[in-house]
């Protein structure tokens, strides 16, 4: 059997048990298992050639877990984000590109100003915090998370990318994080905002990722009550505050934003058209 017809057989298996892009996932993983980028020439010269065992095996079994529900992203052990690579494993959120979303936002906002300092609040894999750092011209960038398993992750992103992202372990709901900060010119956030409902319905593959990176409360808003009365006084004068929101969310966080003092208080959509992020300025 050559790698092609492997490639098809496997793809036609992940078909079958429901996942939506089989044949890019089974691509994805077959360049894995073979060490070659599944974009290259290299790749697809290879695919008419006879499977060999060791890479064949490992195929197998890595198409085995992908039908089991286990992301793709950690199977892979890096996913890109805004451009960069990403390392990403059991323990720590899966980079979106619903999250880009807020990327872009503080990059067209923040782009033409010098000696930004930062804050990326429940970092996880730390891609806004290294995604910001690259695209704009910052002093200092702070990445703050509670999970020793995800801040693992973290440590080897700022490594691989050569940053200079400092990493602060800490709870953001806490008064005692906060002191660790400075004054911020920007405080971004991407919370837990997933409500009891949601994680009652999850994808499975998504039952994969930490609950504690998802699970928002019972009405998903738990974060964003906490942290901006907490955090708004890390804020300079005319700072901003952005942060991601689920689906529906938008109404219920500009009304806590706009209680806690807030001005300019709008949202933005993503690309397919669900209001993504929710932002606001400090007096």
């Amino acid at each position: 059997m050559t790698y092609r017809e492997l490639l098809k057989v496997q793809a036609e298996r992940l078909e079958k048990a429901g996942c939506d892009n089989a044949f890019f996932d089974c691509s994805e993983l077959l360049g894995l298992a073979m060490a070659k980028d599944c974009r290259s020439g290299a790749f697809e010269s290879a695919l008419d050639e006879q499977a060999e065992s060791p890479a064949k095996s490992a195929f197998e079994e890595l198409c085995g877990r992908r039908e089991n529900g286990e992301p793709l992203q950690y199977l892979l052990g890096e996913w890109e984000f805004y451009g960069i690579p990403i390392k990403v494993g059991k323990g720590v959120l899966i980079p979106r590109q619903d999250t880009e979303t807020l990327v872009e936002l503080a990059v067209n906002k923040y782009k033409k100003m010098d000696n930004l300092v930062i804050a990326d609040l429940c970092s996880g894999s730390g891609c806004i915090a290294l995604a910001l750092e690259k695209y704009l011209r910052c002093s200092e960038v702070y990445a703050v998370e509670k999970s020793e398993e995800a801040a693992g992750y973290l440590r080897e992103n700022v490594k691989m990318n050569g940053s200079a992202v400092k990493l602060v372990m800490g709870d953001v709901l806490g008064s005692s994080c906060v002191e660790i900060i400075p004054e911020c010119d920007l405080i971004v956030c991407n919370p837990p905002y997933l409500t009891g409902e949601d994680m009652e319905r999850l994808q499975k593959e998504v039952t994969h990722e930490p609950e504690e990176a998802l699970f928002g409360g019972e009405d998903g808003l738990d974060f964003y009550r906490t942290v901006t009365r907490i955090w708004k006084n890390r804020l300079k004068t005319g700072g901003m505050l952005i942060y991601e929101i689920g689906m529906g969310q938008e109404d219920d966080v500009m009304q806590i934003m706009v209680q806690h003092g807030f001005e300019n208080v709008r949202c933005k959509p993503d690309p397919c058209g669900i209001m993504r992020c929710v932002m606001g300025t400090t007096k």
